[in-house]
């Protein structure tokens, strides 16, 4: 619903004012600032599951000044069409050149424009409209963060002669919406793309080989063609970010004709300039759709058939097609399986969940370390059958198999010197090729490194500028990682930012290095804990400005959901989340979510999030140090 400046009739007016009321009681999820009345419809659509309200949009009024005429236009911008009665708030040079696909700004609060006198006489008038952008969306659909910045984003407005009506000829390019706007005019949704392969990947084992998807969020237009569009801005290829790492299946220039999904979950995409003769190269293409086009919120896809417009016959996907390539297929199957390092003796033990104590691993991070000083940090390989773990002193690295047969604690792999302060090796963690990462926190100049059997290698950071690394969180497809960042080495608070991890080199001498930084959510001021959560998405323990301290899921663009519920987290030390799902019942059942596991500080409880609550564990009867999902 909107309205205009003033122009609506007092009896309407109270009407309006009357189901404005009714609706926000409902939930509407946006207060309306401007614009004529419209005419509303609640949805029943699950593609709008979160948005009660859609909006229809209003032509300009007749005789409508210029500031009538902005509020008209950005309205209009939310609207759930193609832009066509935006347009008539233009003249027809403007309407020509203007770009709605170029990008979005997103401000902080609803902008204002300074007070313009306009007279009888005026043909020509600039009215600047002053706003926080806080985010912007790239012409890929790209969504990235930004810390507030000022803007003045300037409008121009002529008319013919004296009494004709006016119209705005100069604008920015895009769109500009409040924060609100967005997010009920704007969906955020997965597209996917294959991760590159790695140059320098030893041969023969099946993991370092293996194809994975691995999302490219993106935000479209909520009720406008989600399945068209999700597939159209697939085959466009990926986002600038993420490119660095992300193949894809289409070549450049394919166009995606039709798209369909019919009763029994069966997608139909034609698409137009690809040659599907290759059964492997449509198999892949077909893969990449039906990922993109699953939970659209159109009914869910369980296949997908792929077709030329003209030409050879195509092929099929689906969700059980082996080998597995779909997003978080490398985290492993590990859903069901927890793990704890007990505080006293630091011994690594085995859970599956419940409330009882479980049982030490098999080998010798199942007992108590002959030297008599406990470990220090431990991290699951995703495949379960092995550890790596640092010594408490940080100097010692080891990778540790669960085994009864081995007694004693092997070599390390990495060996630092000693270091006054908390230098030292710290955070190591697994991808799902085989990988471990460490960060090295050298007073000198923290550093990760890459543990490949026995071979260390530096992973340099782009891009630091000034600061250290305090820890890192790979995910399962090798190529993202989640850094802790603090912006000097006496700063004790740290920064959550995503990267890529590009792998380059040969399988003789391999490399690697982190590029492409960018903060996740700037209001965070301080994050303690973070962990894959998702394929998609991180569990991030943090802190936002004169907030207390939470639970939030980010996306791996930076942002973070509204919609969805923050659990307290206030005297959290540290959580665990999990990539790895289980379908009940085999393939196609309902994947088991590993619940979300924490550690109270003051006291040293554990906590398991169960059904949206925070359960303690009662049955331990051990003091925790830290839980650990494999990875």
């Amino acid at each position: 619903m909107r309205r205009t400046s003033g122009r609506t009739e007092p009896r309407l007016a109270g009407v309006v004012g009357a189901l404005l009321g009714s609706l926000l009681a409902g939930g509407c999820a946006a207060m309306p600032d401007s614009g004529g009345v419209t005419r509303i419809e609640l949805s029943k659509s699950s593609a709008e599951k979160n948005l009660q309200v859609r909006v229809f949009p209003v032509e300009p009024a007749k005789g409508a000044g210029p500031p009538d005429l902005l509020a008209g236009f950005l309205d209009a911008l939310t609207a759930d069409d193609d832009y066509g009665t935006a347009r008539k708030y233009l003249t027809p040079t403007a309407s020509a050149r203007w770009n709605p696909e170029s990008g979005v700004k997103v401000l902080g609060g609803r902008p204002t424009q300074p007070a313009v006198h306009v007279t009888p006489a005026d043909t020509e008038v600039s009215i600047p409209l002053i706003g926080q952008v806080v985010a912007e969306v790239d012409e890929r659909h790209s969504y990235r963060t930004a810390a507030p910045r000022d803007a003045n984003l300037d409008f121009s407005f002529v008319r013919e002669k004296p009494g004709d009506e006016w119209r705005i000829n100069v604008l920015p390019d895009g769109l500009i919406l409040n924060e609100v706007n967005f997010r009920n005019s704007f969906r955020q949704v997965d597209r996917f793309f294959y991760a590159a392969p790695d140059p320098s990947a030893p041969t023969g084992d099946a993991a370092t080989s293996q194809d994975v998807l691995i999302a490219d969020p993106i935000y479209l237009r909520r009720r406008i063609d989600p399945l068209g569009s999700a597939a159209n801005a697939l085959v466009a290829g990926p986002s600038k970010w993420i490119a660095p790492v992300a193949r894809s299946a289409f070549p450049v220039g394919a166009k995606v004709d039709t798209v369909t999904l019919d009763d029994n979950r069966l997608g139909h995409v034609t698409v137009l300039g690809v040659d599907l003769g290759s059964a492997t190269a449509c198999r892949r293409m077909a893969t990449q759709l039906l990922y993109t086009l699953a939970d659209q919120g159109t009914g869910q896809v369980e296949r997908l058939e792929l077709k030329a417009a003209h030409g050879s016959p195509g092929c099929q996907a689906s969700r059980g097609d082996e080998p597995a390539t779909g997003p978080g297929s490398l985290a492993g199957q590990m859903a069901t399986r927890q793990f704890y390092q007990r505080e006293d003796d630091g011994v690594l033990y085995e859970t599956r969940g419940g409330d009882d104590d479980g049982d030490p691993v098999h080998g010798p991070l199942g007992r108590p370390q002959q030297s008599g000083r406990k470990l220090g940090a431990i991290a699951v390989a995703r495949d379960g059958e092995h550890a790596a773990a640092i010594s408490g002193d940080g100097q010692q690295l080891y990778t540790v198999p669960f085994a009864e047969n081995v007694s004693a604690m092997p070599q390390p792999v990495l060996t630092t010197p000693p270091r006054p302060g908390a230098g030292g090796l710290a955070s190591p963690t697994w991808d799902g090729r085989g990988d471990l990462y460490v960060v090295d926190r050298d007073p000198q100049g923290a550093k990760v490194l890459l543990v490949r059997g026995r071979k260390v290698v530096e992973v340099p950071v782009e891009l630091l500028d000034g600061r250290s690394v305090h820890a890192v969180k790979v995910s399962s497809d090798g190529v993202r990682v989640a850094l802790l960042l603090k912006d000097s080495k006496d700063s004790k608070e740290s920064k959550l930012y995503l990267g890529l991890l590009v792998h380059e080199g040969t399988k003789d001498a391999p490399t690697a290095r982190i590029t492409g930084l960018r903060p996740a959510n700037p209001a965070f001021e301080d994050v303690v804990s973070v962990s894959w959560a998702e394929a998609d998405q991180l569990l991030v323990l943090g802190k936002e400005k004169d907030k207390l301290q939470q639970l939030h899921y980010v996306s791996t663009d930076g942002s973070t959901n509204p919609d969805a519920r923050l659990w307290s987290g206030g005297e959290m030390i540290t959580v665990a989340a999990s990539e790895s799902r289980v379908n009940s019942g085999g393939s196609g059942g309902t994947p088991v979510v590993p619940p979300v596991l924490a550690l109270q500080g003051a006291q040293g409880k554990p906590y398991r999030l169960v059904n949206n609550q925070w359960r303690e564990q009662q049955g331990l009867q051990y003091r925790v140090s830290s839980f650990i999902y494999p990875g």
